[in-house]
């Protein structure tokens, strides 16, 4: 007797621990469900995803950490999290396991996915082409699907023995589809002077690291423009409460606004920021930008013994053949050609405000080096800023998992319909 056709929603088990995976992932489940009703969503990931309809089994995002100590401290909860999705891939068999992101923990559930046998689809993978390249033994073991966010990690994935599909960078999708808060910018355009965007990073270990040194840069600013005025783009309440307290007792002229990131930047004559994907939004808006990645003396000391490109800013290795570069010290922008990177950047365990001011000054006073650089960034934008990312990872999704489904059968002790006996013997019913 043949399979019945009925078949249930496809289930697929998503994971994202980071603010931006969260925003991406809410992204694609909306895509999936656009082009097909059938889709149940569930896992781990944060509130963007919740609202996106995502039955969250923990909030992955409340544990968004950097480095190897936090990552111990906090062992034990991934440890759980790991094997609670260990049982429900066993008892409950999702179609799929999409990852975003998020690599420690992310490899234990790709692991324990395809342990059980479950296609695992790894959509913005981290950039271990940067850090940590012996990892692709991983990616080729436990990932059946790499779906790459930027143009060169196609080649490089396939390169190293990976099924890879560039679809694009979801965050030009967020960009696009997030609207402005125009009563909010009419307010901040009546205000006099021009504005300075300091954006100190989403996670509160970046800004604890960053914003101290992006005050003492604006106090450089301001000794020598006086008229420039600054504000801070928080991500979450309490980065925000910190970086009030700091900017009150800096004297400066500093608000503080959480949830207007898009705004200040639109708003913005330039902007001081904390590396990450946070730059491409900044290409989108086409804003001249000086980029800080600070961090302790012990982890620099780290970093050089796995830091495999030169450049740490998105932009810049978008606008860089820095994957094929033999040159691996960081990027200096004092050092002649610079002008030719988008974004001056600095990683470094030291005190560079007065370099970073050095560039926020120059876009300020001087409008012909300011035109140059945003001219510099919509060229750029044209070449890589492109949206579809959601769409087209969703319709790889679907098209893999539709060419892997079958019919759930029908539960044995179901009687038999006239139709199926017809369909198995020919004959009529007696």
């Amino acid at each position: 007797m043949p399979p019945s056709t009925q078949t249930r929603p496809l289930r697929i088990f998503f994971s994202a621990g980071e603010p931006s995976g969260d925003i991406h992932g809410a992204n694609l489940i909306r895509r999936l469900r656009q082009q097909s009703d059938a889709i149940e969503a569930v896992g781990y990931g944060g509130p963007e995803m919740a609202a996106a309809g995502c039955r969250l089994h923990a909030d992955l995002t409340a544990l968004a950490v950097m480095w190897f100590a936090r990552a111990l401290v906090n062992l034990h909860k991934f440890w759980d999290l790991a094997s609670r999705a260990d049982r429900y891939f066993r008892h409950h068999r999702p179609d799929a396991v999409v990852l975003i992101d998020y690599p420690g923990f992310n490899w234990w559930i790709a692991r324990r996915a395809k342990a059980h046998g479950i296609p695992v689809f790894y959509y913005c993978p981290p950039q271990i082409w940067s850090w940590a390249r012996w990892r692709v033994a991983k990616m080729r073991r436990f990932v059946d699907h790499v779906l790459c966010a930027l143009p060169f990690e196609q080649t490089w994935f396939a390169r190293h023995g990976c099924n890879a599909t560039f679809v694009g960078h979801p965050f030009f999708d967020e960009v696009e589809r997030r609207p402005l808060d125009e009563a909010f910018m009419r307010q901040q355009q009546s205000r006099p002077g021009r504005l300075v965007t300091i954006l100190p990073g989403s996670r509160t270990q970046e800004v604890e690291h960053n914003l101290r040194w992006f005050l003492r840069a604006a106090a450089l600013v301001h000794d020598q423009e006086p008229g420039a005025r600054f504000a801070v783009a928080a991500f979450k309440p309490h980065q925000a409460e910190m970086a009030r307290q700091q900017a009150a007792a800096s004297g400066l002229p500093i608000e503080v606004h959480l949830g207007k990131t898009p705004e200040l930047m639109r708003l913005a004559v330039c902007c001081m920021a904390c590396s990450g994907s946070v730059s491409l939004e900044l290409l989108y808006h086409e804003k001249p930008t000086v980029v800080l990645y600070w961090i302790s003396r012990a982890a620099y000391a780290v970093q050089g013994w796995f830091r495999r490109v030169k450049y740490i800013t998105l932009v810049n290795l978008l606008a860089t053949d820095a994957l094929n570069s033999d040159d691996l010290s960081p990027y200096d922008p004092s050092q002649p050609g610079a002008e030719a990177i988008p974004f001056p950047e600095y990683l470094t365990w030291e005190d560079k405000s007065a370099q970073i001011a050095s560039h926020v000054v120059q876009w300020l006073a001087d409008e012909s080096a300011r035109r140059r650089r945003v001219e510099q960034l919509v060229r750029l934008k044209a070449e890589v800023a492109h949206g579809g990312a959601s769409t087209r990872a969703a319709e790889y999704i679907l098209g893999v998992l539709a060419s892997r489904r079958v019919p759930i059968p029908r539960p044995h002790y179901l009687p038999e319909t006239l139709a199926d006996r017809r369909q198995v013997g020919g004959g009529s019913a007696r």
